[in-house]
């Protein structure tokens, strides 16, 4: 079963990119100019997919009702799961080597974080199984994705005084979860492929949530413009590999 293969794969390289961004928080903290670029970077990515790949895609096989129905499922599921868990940060102010308030609150993190992660998981399932290079672009955003994620989840950890190791350890597997989501989606979707259209426009909502609840609050700090620029370079970025990909 290769497309089995290579959705495990490719979900595993997405996550995997969690324990990148924890890596880098734990060894040395990036300034903030560049954080901010880099996140306008993954949200221009996760925008561009979802706007010019996963929601016209749903649109045109499953229809404009199935597609606003599904899309706001999923965008609802990563709210309610913002709701219950705490979300901190990257400009968040860290007070203290040791701070239990803050290590609790990062525990937290975590654990919202690898709840994210299956829905995104399911998305790069999704997305394979309808078209492999549509499902390659996902990944790759996704990716783009968890690393200013896995800096903003192991920084409250090692700030609030868990070793480097056990920190970096923790972020990464919280992105490893992310297989579980893209294999339910390919057994799911292998069994009723006329839900491949609905689970494209979940897909858009989990993942525009996702990009929005990121970016908004950094334009609202210094830097706007790094973010800002960062967007468009991450538009461009993907209508390049879009043409590459020719989709």
């Amino acid at each position: 079963m290769p497309a089995f293969t290579d959705i495990l794969m490719l979900s595993l390289l997405a996550g995997a990119a969690t324990g990148i961004g924890g890596l880098i928080a734990v060894l040395k903290r990036p300034n903030e100019r560049a954080f901010n670029f880099f996140m306008g970077f993954a949200a221009g990515v996760m925008l561009s997919i979802s706007f010019m790949e996963l929601l016209p895609e749903a649109i045109k096989f499953g229809g404009i009702k199935i597609s606003i129905f599904s899309f706001s499922i999923g965008a609802a599921m990563i709210f309610i799961l913002d709701a219950i868990f705490p979300h901190i940060r990257f400009s968040a102010k860290e007070k203290g080597a040791i701070d239990w308030k803050l290590f609790k609150v990062g525990s937290l993190i975590a654990i919202g974080i690898t709840l994210h992660n299956v829905p995104e998981g399911m998305a790069v399932g999704a997305g394979y199984i309808h078209l492999p290079a549509l499902g390659v672009m996902v990944a790759l955003g996704i990716a783009f994705h968890n690393i200013p994620e896995g800096i903003a989840t192991a920084l409250p950890l090692f700030k609030g005084g868990m070793p480097r190791g056990k920190t970096f350890a923790i972020t990464l597997a919280s992105g490893l979860v992310e297989p579980i989501g893209a294999l339910f989606a390919y057994f799911f979707l292998s069994g009723f492929p006329q839900l491949v259209p609905a689970m494209l426009a979940f897909t858009a909502g989990v993942m525009i949530f996702l990009t929005l609840d990121e970016i908004f609050p950094i334009v609202r700090e210094k830097y706007v413009h790094s973010a800002i620029l960062g967007v468009l370079t991450g538009i461009i970025f993907m209508l390049i590999v879009a043409k590459i990909f020719g989709i």
